[in-house]
């Protein structure tokens, strides 16, 4: 036998193990160790043979027994009376009944009728007066009311008890009451019984005075009889019997056999079902090399996990099916036709078979899927369920879109729901369509306006795509799509802004290039032509000593570009260390200033300072912040005006800073943004005939930033200001 046959067989064997299982769980307790007798389907003919035996045979009363046990009660005679209402509803209820018709009688003259409507009116209501003043007069309406009933339970009684005489003719019995010593017989109970039941003193047999069957005519009724009167019981003691030849002629003896028969099918499905269990266990291997080499597998895993686990439940819910199809081909649809029995339980275990083996296929297939941890969570956050998961998450992102969703397709659900199930009810649907118009038409309304905003948002969305930045957004109302055209309009600011910086660092960063160019050419320019002269043999000692003073001048110059291009350069880096300590910045400055007293008079300036009484500690690399106040310094040196003030003030703010501040007048008009003063080798003199490597500032800067500190320049006219801002320790 080959490979795949093996192997089809072994899954034959456990879809009938399973089959046996099934059928085992759902019957196996009604034919395990029972006969026919025992079934459930006898017990429950057995108990509608007994319940009926006593009201129908046994104890079936007479009406004037019934009739002695009538009562009523109180309770029974106010319901009767204020049934209609309080005596003056109903009284005016009678007049409201009558009064039209009598307007009518005396309206074509017909005196005759007009007071026979009269006399009939003052009737009823002289018996509704009398029921509210007399009780005994509401007390004997009620009794015969009851004795009607007791009176139709007769008659009822007696057309059920030929019927029951006549369902049951193949019982035989013969009972004697334990009170009365009254015996009931029927048949013949000596004959050989194919059935047979005995009741003694110890276990009697118990019977109703009323059957359920007939029971409803009194406790339906309004003016029904107390049910303690009539359900009570009555026991009896003998024997119960079913004769084997009345058996033979009964349809008692049909399901005798049928169960037998079913017996004997389910036993050999069992033992069957315990064989296929070791053809299975034998073949399990082949079973999973061979479902593992379908070609289909492929296919199928190329579904998502989600689309291939509902394949498998409906798969398995057609399995389930047929497996109840094939146990009630057996249980219930056996015929006396063997060859539409064997046909009909052959279609239906083909079925089953093919069913069984496609879901266990699939299901072989989706463990080996998600047989570890790892091929689960793939597989689940690729399931369309989980991006529907994160789609419903995104939605409720923003709770007003999310509520404003939920209530849309509410209303929608709602109005068309409402409409189908109105139309497929009958008539003219007026309260739907008039709900509709409250909530659906101004629903409608409310989409149509946002979905029309949206695409005018969306379209001037790829305008701004496009770059066209120079019309806003249209901002309408409160919504979460105006809150979105306000984002997209401060986008716009920021890309607009964006490109005006991109476009200043263009023009500063060739503007470097330029200044850079020009202020290592002019010193390399001096020192070329200064070199050619000093070649020269026709020259003096003294235009060479004078030539000489210029080159190491101007070498000096070269070297401190050089070296302060190198130190900004790093700096803006990041590429520095720091050595922080805790340092005095009151000292510090005035040692730093005070190094620039004698050039300050030189240049004509009037030094104003401003110190605190007290030391100002801040956590900063001392030799760096030196640096910092030197350069600003030198820069109020090169560019201060002459015969001006020079403002130097360091403070304790109140947020916790010490703040340094140099203020002068400018020798040069400041027409340029005071910020790009930070640039490297930008100047205030834009001409650029002061010495000077227009990197003072943006070394202050990068040392400024290095420590976190802030640094800020603001020009008012020819007011020239720097602050320093550190946090003081």
């Amino acid at each position: 036998m080959g490979k795949k046959w093996k192997s089809l067989l072994a899954l034959i064997c456990l879809i009938w193990l399973i089959f046996g299982v099934f059928t085992f769980t759902k019957i196996g307790y009604q034919y395990i160790g029972k006969s026919y007798f025992q079934s459930e389907n006898f017990q429950h003919e057995l108990d509608n043979f007994q319940s009926e035996l006593g009201p129908l045979v046994l104890n079936r009363p007479n009406a004037d027994e019934l009739k002695s046990k009538i009562e009523v009660t109180t309770n029974e005679i106010e319901e009767h009376r204020n049934y209609y209402g309080s005596l003056s509803d109903q009284v005016a209820s009678i007049h409201a009944q009558y009064e039209g018709r009598i307007q009518e009688a005396a309206d074509v003259n017909a005196t005759e009728l007009m007071t026979k409507l009269e006399n009939e009116r003052d009737e009823k209501i002289k018996d509704i007066t009398t029921n509210f003043q007399d009780d005994e007069y509401v007390r004997e309406k009620i009794q015969a009311e009851k004795e009607a009933l007791v009176d139709q339970y007769i008659k009822s009684a007696q057309v059920e008890a030929k019927n029951f005489a006549k369902n049951y003719n193949y019982w035989s019995y013969e009972l004697t009451n334990t009170e009365t010593g009254k015996m009931f017989s029927s048949g013949n109970v000596s004959d050989s019984s194919a059935y047979k039941i005995k009741y003694t003193q110890q276990h009697p047999l118990s019977t109703w005075n009323i059957s359920d069957s007939l029971s409803h005519i009194f406790y339906s009724n309004e003016a029904s009889l107390d049910s303690d009167s009539f359900r009570e019981t009555t026991d009896y003691i003998g024997t119960i019997t079913i004769s084997k030849s009345a058996a033979q002629s009964a349809d008692v003896m049909e399901g005798y056999e049928r169960f037998t028969r079913n017996q004997y099918m389910f036993f050999i499905i069992w033992l069957t079902s315990i064989i296929a269990a070791i053809f299975a266990w034998k073949g399990r291997k082949e079973v999973l090399q061979t479902v593992q080499g379908f070609p289909e597998k492929n296919h199928l895993n190329k579904l998502r996990i989600d689309i291939q686990v509902a394949l498998l439940f409906i798969t398995g819910c057609m399995y389930w099916f047929s497996s109840y199809a094939t146990f009630e081909a057996i249980e219930h649809a056996y015929q006396s036709n063997y060859v539409n029995f064997f046909t009909n339980f052959l279609f239906t275990l083909l079925v089953l078979i093919v069913l069984g083996i496609a879901f266990l296929v699939q299901l072989i297939w989706l463990y080996e899927r998600v047989n570890t941890v790892k091929k689960l969570g793939d597989n689940l956050k690729d399931s369309y369920l989980w991006g529907l998961g994160d789609s419903l998450t995104d939605l409720f992102l923003n709770r007003s879109i999310a509520l404003h969703s939920i209530v849309m397709v509410a209303a929608a659900f709602f109005g068309g729901g409402s409409l189908v199930a109105t139309m497929i009810a009958g008539g003219f649907p007026v309260f739907v369509f008039g709900v509709c118009a409250i909530i659906g038409i101004p629903a409608m309304v409310v989409f149509l306006s946002r979905m029309g905003y949206l695409n005018r948002i969306m379209k001037d969305t790829k305008d701004m795509a496009d770059g066209r930045l120079n019309r806003d957004v249209k901002i309408k109302g409160k919504s979460p799509l105006a809150k979105h055209a306000e984002n997209l309009n401060h986008l716009r600011e920021g890309v607009r802004t964006s490109m005006h910086e991109q476009a200043k660092s263009e023009r500063l960063k060739t503007e470097l290039i330029t200044n850079v160019s020009h202020d290592l050419r002019t010193p390399l320019t001096s020192i070329i032509t200064y070199t050619d002269l000093l070649k020269k043999s026709d020259i003096t000692d003294e235009e060479r000593k004078q030539y000489i003073h210029i080159l190491d001048k101007k070498s000096e110059r070269l070297k401190v570009l050089i070296e302060d291009l190198f130190e900004v350069s790093k700096m803006a880096s990041g590429n520095i260390e720091l050595h922080r300590s805790r340092v005095d910045l009151t000292q510090l400055v005035q040692q730093a200033v005070g190094e620039h007293e004698e050039d300050l008079v030189q240049a004509r300036l009037d030094l104003r300072m401003a110190m605190p009484h007290e030391p100002l500690y801040a956590n900063v690399d001392g030799q760096k912040w030196w640096r910092l106040i030197d350069n600003l310094i030198v820069n109020v040196l090169k560019y201060a005006l002459e015969g001006t003030r020079v403002y130097v003030t360091l403070k304790r703010t109140a947020n916790g800073d010490a703040e340094i501040t140099v203020k002068n007048v400018a020798k040069y008009e400041i027409s340029e943004n005071a910020d790009e003063l930070f640039e490297r080798f930008k100047r205030a003199d834009a001409s650029r005939h002061t010495e000077g490597s227009g990197l003072g500032l943006a070394i202050a800067q990068s040392i400024v930033d290095l420590h976190g500190a802030r640094m800020s320049i603001d020009v008012d006219g020819d007011l020239f200001k720097v602050i320093v801002r550190i946090p003081f320790v």
